[in-house]
């Protein structure tokens, strides 16, 4: 009894501060929908088509941030699941007339699949820290290099998607400029949210987490870490064939470059790391931030300031300008801006 009435006062106000941190990601999730779901009333085509690029960026950095963020394996492959999801889904819909919809199921299927057997096999044989992440490299290389040789799958020249005439939702295709592809990227994003936040929120979550913190402490208290960092690893991929697929179905077109290469992997890991890895938030800030970059370098350096007039018709130099604010992002911000902003608040709160 005594026992009991000691711990208990302690233990109350960490369940409370818990519930208000789930009642609290819950809100802003509806918030994100209510405001996002507005936004096609006020932007023109040009910025709709920035913000649908902003949600395949949202999906990629949440599916890595699930696997790498909160469950500590580093990633450079994630381009692998991003191409079988489009790939799936192209090759039904334009070799068998399957609709997208049962093709985003299939993807989301072989990449949770595929991650998670290739993830047993690098455990199995205790691959870890940079040896794991450069084994998930040689996998996306090794399927880019196979979609490349493969007749069945058109080799080089990719897949188109067939254009119906009007709008189709049950072959999720409309008209250019239609709001629909956002509103429905939209949903996904706030679906894969939702996974992450139900997810980190779990038992499940927790014990990934203290997989990740320490794994031979997790595993010395009875934690099953095989168990849950495939659990991880497969949630992760699905979410990010997701990506793939709204890719695909938005831009019309995927070939084994867009698919498989190394920058997709790179998108996915950048948009994370600058919102806030191991965060919920943070890939969803990252996206904001990192999906209109290249497009905004790439306008100032063609219409530049007169003081600037000398870079203008200089190719390449937007690669260049991305990568110093992406440099500058990781030196000034290690925890990322959600993260950043997240810590100052706290200390802020413990004053």
């Amino acid at each position: 009894m005594t026992t009991t009435s000691v711990h208990a006062p302690a233990a109350a106000p960490l369940r409370t501060a818990r519930s208000r941190a789930i009642a609290w990601d819950w809100a802003v999730l509806v918030a994100v929908l209510l405001v996002g779901a507005s936004l096609p009333l006020f932007l023109p085509p040009a910025e709709l088509n920035i913000a649908v690029r902003v949600l395949v960026f949202a999906l990629m950095g949440i599916g890595w941030n699930i696997m790498s963020g909160f469950g500590g394996l580093f990633s450079f492959g994630h381009a692998a699941y991003f191409g079988i999801g489009s790939y799936t889904a192209a090759y039904l819909l334009v070799e068998h007339g399957i609709s997208p919809w049962l093709g985003l199921l299939a993807g989301m299927v072989l990449s949770a699949a595929a991650a998670v057997g290739i993830s047993y096999l690098a455990f199995r044989y205790r691959l870890q820290g940079a040896y794991y992440a450069m084994s998930t490299f040689a996998f996306a290389e090794m399927l880019r290099l196979f979609v490349t040789g493969n007749d069945a799958l058109q080799r080089t020249v990719g897949f188109t998607v067939p254009v119906l005439q009007g709008s189709s939702p049950g072959m999720f295709q409309f008209p250019a400029g239609s709001p629909f592809y956002y509103w429905l990227g939209l949903l996904m994003v706030v679906l894969a949210l939702a996974v992450s936040i139900a997810f980190v929120r779990s038992r499940a979550g927790r014990f990934t987490l203290a997989t990740r913190d320490d794994e031979l402490a997790a595993s010395a208290v009875g934690i099953d870490t095989l168990r849950h960092k495939l659990t991880a690893v497969a949630i992760s991929a699905a979410i990010t064939a997701a990506a793939g697929v709204l890719y695909f179905q938005y831009y019309m077109f995927i070939d084994p470059d867009l698919a498989f290469g190394a920058h997709v992997s790179n998108n996915a890991i950048i948009t994370a790391v600058v919102g806030g890895s191991g965060t919920v938030w943070g890939p969803l800030v990252g996206a904001l931030v990192m999906a209109p970059l290249s497009d905004l370098t790439a306008a100032f350096l063609r219409e530049p300031p007169a003081a600037l007039s000398f870079l203008a018709g200089h190719g390449g130099l937007d690669i260049v300008l991305y990568a110093v604010i992406l440099i500058a992002f990781v030196i000034l911000l290690p925890k990322g801006l959600y993260g950043t902003a997240r810590t100052k608040l706290d200390e802020r709160r413990r004053r």
